[in-house]
């Protein structure tokens, strides 16, 4: 059984949730990625996505300056131990429809790496056929009045 030690991303960059919207961006830039953990410390409390930056923070005319990357932020994220099994990971990234998990140590839910579809793609893993055609499935639009 091959566990997510043998091929996550040890060395991860995050933000503060007091960094500016802005400053999450720009970082988002220089690492070529498009989303970045948020830590309190060592302490996982969230994910900043090119997404939540979009829709929650551009398209409600919110100031990149002025906007806290914890007051955008995704909080309900999903995480895995180092422990696990890369086939378990997988399963649950096709679950969710997520390409990145961060990797928390069990007592302290300390951010340790993250885990990436492709992190697990080069590694041959039986379920990468179903999970990769789980997550890139388009979701139904939002089309509630709401909008």
């Amino acid at each position: 059984m091959q566990t997510v030690s043998e091929v996550m991303t040890r060395d991860v960059k995050s933000i503060s949730p007091e960094d500016s919207v802005r400053r999450a961006a720009q970082m988002m830039d220089e690492l070529n990625v498009g989303s970045i953990p948020v830590c309190d410390g060592p302490k996982l409390v969230g994910m900043i996505t090119d997404r939540d930056i979009t829709v929650r923070s551009t398209a409600a005319g919110q100031s990149p300056e002025s906007t806290r990357v914890g007051d955008v932020m995704s909080t309900d994220v999903r995480t895995c131990y180092a422990t696990q099994s890369t086939d378990e990971v997988l399963e649950q990234m096709g679950d969710v429809q997520i390409r990145r998990v961060p990797v928390v140590d069990q007592g302290a839910h300390s951010l340790v790496g993250i885990v990436s579809l492709g992190d697990l793609a080069t590694q041959k893993s039986n379920g990468i056929d179903k999970a990769l055609l789980e997550i890139s499935t388009p979701s139904e639009p939002d089309r509630s009045a709401a909008h």
